[in-house]
C-alpha cells in the first residue's frame, strides 16, 4: 500500500518507518522544514533505539521518503495517517486544533478514495468530525478510521513491529479489508472494531496502566509508614496472574507525552457526557504530588538545604529517550530551587538529555559529563531515571567521592539497603534507622 504519514513525531515517524519495514511505500510528511531536511539526511530528529537505522535501510531501498509537501503526499496515498500533536488544554481537554488543520489540508487535497487514519491520541467521536470537516470540503468519497498507537518512548520500534495486537476501529467493509491487509505482514493479533470503541481502548490502556503506577504508589507511601518492603508487596501481588507484575514498580511517578495527557483527556471525555470518572482524578491527583517523595527524604537528613550540593541523575522521564515532557527530574530541581530561594547547588547528569534540559533549567545548574563528575563531593545524589548508564556504576565506590554517601534512590533501581558504609533511601523500602550524616 502507499501510505502518507501525516506527522513526524514519535508517533508518526516511528510508526511511518515500521509500516516501511512491512514493505509498504510510506511518505512522512511534516511542515517542520528544519526536521524534514535531517531525515533526507538519514539524521533522526528523536533519541528512539533502532529508528535511525530502519530510517538508512528503508530510505536505501526506495520506500521510504520524506516532503514537506502534504498536498502532494495525500495525492500520491491510499491510506492517509493523522499523526499530529493532540496536547492538553489549560482545563485537561484535548487540542484538537492540529488535527483539524491535517482534516482541512486533507479535504482540499484528496484526488480520489482513500482511507483517513486517526493515529493521533483522539477523543471520542473525532473520526466523525474528520470527516465532517472533509465532507465539507470535497465530494470525493472516502473512509475513516481509527487505528491507535500503543508504542512506549525507548521501546516504540519493537512495540510496533512485535507489538500484543492491533486495534482497527471501522464503519465499512472496504476500509476493514484493506487496513487488515495492511496490517497483516506484522504478524500481530488484529482486533477489528467500532471507531469509538477503538478510541476509548487507547485512553482506557494508558489510564489503566497509569492507575497500576498509581497505586503501587501509593502502596509504597503506606509501607514506609507500616514497616514493609514495596518490593516484596510488589512481587508477591504481581505474581497473581488477574493482576501482573508489569507497572508495578514504585518511585516517582509517570510522566512523558501520554499518561499525563491521556488520564487528563480521559477524565475530559467523561466529563462532556456527565460522567464523574473519580478513580481517574485520583491517579492524577497522587502522580502529581508523588515528586516530591524525594524531596522529603533528602530534607529527612538535611532539614536545611541551603548551601548543600546534590547531584540530580537522568533528567528524561524514562530510559531510552530524550523526552522531557512531565519529567519529574524537571519539578524536583524547580523545587528544590524553590524551597532554598536559589541557595543549593544542583548538578546533573543524563546520558541523552542534558541538551534539552538547558533550556529548561536555571542557569545555575551544572551539567556533568558522567555520574562520578556528578555525585564527587556532593552531599546527596538523587536517581530519578533508571539508565543504565546510572544503575549500572559501582555505587559502593562512588559513594567514597561525594562529602556524604547519601543516595536517594526515586526509582528503586539500586540493591544498597544493607550497605552499612552508604545512607540508602528508596520509595516504599524497607530502611534502617537514618544516620544523619551533617545535618545542618
Amino acid at each position: 500500500m502507499k501510505i502518507t504519514m501525516i506527522g513526524t513525531g514519535y508517533v508518526g515517524l516511528t510508526s511511518g518507518v515500521c509500516y516501511s519495514e512491512m514493505g509498504h511505500t510510506v511518505i512522512c510528511a511534516d511542515i517542520d522544514e528544519d526536521k524534514i531536511d535531517q531525515l533526507k539526511s538519514n539524521e533522526c530528529p528523536i533519541y528512539e533505539p533502532g529508528l535511525k537505522e530502519l530510517i538508512i535501510k528503508n530510505s536505501s531501498r526506495g520506500n521510504l521518503s520524506f516532503t514537506t509537501d502534504i498536498d502532494e503526499a495525500v495525492k500520491l496515498a491510499d491510506i492517509v495517517m493523522i499523526a499530529v500533536g493532540t496536547p492538553s488544554l489549560p482545563d485537561g481537554g484535548v487540542d484538537m486544533f492540529y488535527v483539524e488543520e491535517v482534516a482541512r489540508k486533507i479535504g482540499k487535497s484528496i484526488n480520489n478514495y482513500k482511507i483517513i487514519v486517526n493515529k493521533s491520541t483522539v477523543p471520542v467521536g473525532s473520526a466523525d468530525k474528520v470527516r465532517h470537516i472533509i465532507q465539507s470540503c470535497t465530494n470525493i468519497p472516502f473512509d475513516v478510521a481509527s487505528v491507535p498507537e500503543f508504542l512506549r518512548e525507548g521501546s516504540a520500534v519493537n512495540d510496533i513491529l512485535n507489538g500484543e495486537r492491533i486495534v482497527i476501529g471501522v464503519d465499512s467493509e472496504k476500509a476493514k479489508d484493506i487496513l487488515i491487509n495492511t496490517h497483516a505482514p506484522f504478524n500481530i493479533p488484529i482486533q477489528v472494531t467500532d471507531i469509538r470503541s477503538a478510541e476509548l481502548i487507547k485512553y482506557a490502556a494508558n489510564s489503566f496502566l497509569a492507575m497500576k503506577i498509581s497505586f503501587i504508589n501509593e502502596i509504597a507511601n503506606l509501607a514506609e509508614k507500616v514497616g514493609a518492603d514495596v518490593l516484596e508487596v510488589a512481587k508477591g501481588i504481581g505474581s497473581d496472574s488477574r493482576i501482573g507484575n508489569k507497572f508495578l514498580n514504585a518511585g516517582i511517578g509517570f510522566g512523558g507525552a501520554c499518561f499525563p495527557k491521556d488520564t487528563l483527556g480521559l477524565i475530559s471525555i467523561a466529563e462532556q457526557v456527565g460522567h464523574d470518572f473519580a478513580i481517574m482524578k485520583e491517579v492524577v491527583k497522587v502522580n502529581s504530588k508523588q515528586y516530591l517523595k524525594v524531596i522529603e527524604k533528602l530534607q529527612s537528613v538535611y532539614p536545611k538545604l541551603n548551601g548543600k550540593t546534590v547531584s540530580i541523575l537522568g533528567l528524561s522521564f524514562k530510559p531510552n529517550t530524550n523526552d522531557l515532557r512531565e519529567a519529574p527530574s524537571i519539578k524536583i530541581i524547580e523545587e528544590l530551587v524553590k524551597i532554598t530561594n536559589g541557595n543549593i547547588n544542583i548538578r546533573v547528569f543524563d546520558p541523552i538529555s542534558m541538551e534539552e534540559a538547558r533550556g529548561q533549567l536555571p542557569n545555575s545548574i551544572e551539567y556533568c559529563y558522567s555520574v562520578e563528575n556528578a555525585v564527587t563531593e556532593s552531599d546527596a545524589a538523587i536517581i530519578v531515571t533508571e539508565w543504565k548508564d546510572i544503575v549500572e556504576e559501582n555505587w559502593v565506590e562512588l559513594a567514597k567521592c561525594m562529602n556524604s554517601p547519601i543516595i536517594i534512590d526515586g526509582r528503586n533501581s539500586l540493591n544498597l539497603i544493607d550497605n552499612d558504609n552508604i545512607t540508602y533511601l528508596g520509595i516504599g523500602r524497607k530502611e534502617r534507622a537514618l544516620r544523619l550524616v551533617n545535618p545542618l
